[in-house]
Parts: C-alpha cells; structure tokens; sequence
C-alpha cells in the first residue's frame, strides 16, 4: 500500500504540474500531445488523423474533437489528401509550429525542475526500475 500510495500521490502532483504549464498557452494536455505529434513527424508536420489518433493513444473521435478545438485556433489546417478525396492531412500552421516549440521549452524545463531533487544516480535507478515494472505490466508488442 505504501508504494502504491506514494505512486498514486506523485502523479496526480506530476499531473497538476504538467498541465499547468500546457494552460499557461492556453492547451489541454491532450492539445499539446496533437501538436507535439505533428512536431515529431517532421517537416512538413503533417499527419493523417489516424496516425495522429494512433500516435496519441486516443480515439480517432477524441482526435477529431482536439483537431477541431486547434484548428479553431489556427493552430493546425485540414487538407484534402490528393489521391483520394475523402482523405484528410492535419497539419501544423506556421503559428502552431512555433507555439509547439515554445512550449517544449517550458515542459522541459518544468519537468527538470520536478526532477531536481533526484540526483543523476538516483534519476537513473528509478529509471530503470520503472522500466523493468512497466515491461512486466505491459503485453509484448507481438501478441
């Protein structure tokens, strides 16, 4: 109970924190997850929304509904694939790209500064040990 209860406590802390520098740009964490997936694809920043579904672990209509809610903002653009029609592409808008890349300036920082009382020893043991939990909790990629 005890580890399970200081697990629980540390993430919604991590949690509140995160998110609270996604909401000083105005984002949701699910906002930013869309934006930085379409950073990550690289130029031109484009995604189909099913990869961007995929790429988020979300469902393709909670993708639609954060595309939209960017989009709104002009933050992405919708575009119509060329070789079929019923086919989208999102992609980052000029503003949207440079807002993604200042806020990962922030979430880096933020998420330096929540790990600054582990020392780079300890950084790494609970890397590890979180590594090695997870791959026992998670199905292998194959099955």
């Amino acid at each position: 109970m005890q580890v399970f209860g200081r697990l629980h406590r540390i993430a919604e802390r991590l949690s509140t924190q995160i998110e609270a520098t996604f909401n000083e740009f105005g984002l949701g964490e699910g906002d930013f997850d869309v934006l930085a997936s379409l950073r990550r694809a690289g130029d031109p920043f484009t995604l189909s929304p099913s990869a961007l579904a995929e790429a988020t672990m979300v469902t393709t209509g909670a993708t639609s509904k954060r595309i939209a809610r960017l989009q709104a903002r002009g933050l992405v653009h919708r575009t119509q694939c060329d070789d079929d029609g019923r086919g989208r592409w999102i992609s980052l808008t000029p503003t949207g790209l440079a807002l993604v890349d200042e806020v990962v300036e922030h979430h880096l920082a933020n998420e330096r500064r929540l790990l600054a009382p582990l020392d780079a020893g300890q950084r790494d043991a609970l890397t590890a040990l979180l590594r090695h939990w997870l791959l026992a909790l998670e199905p292998p990629l194959d099955s």
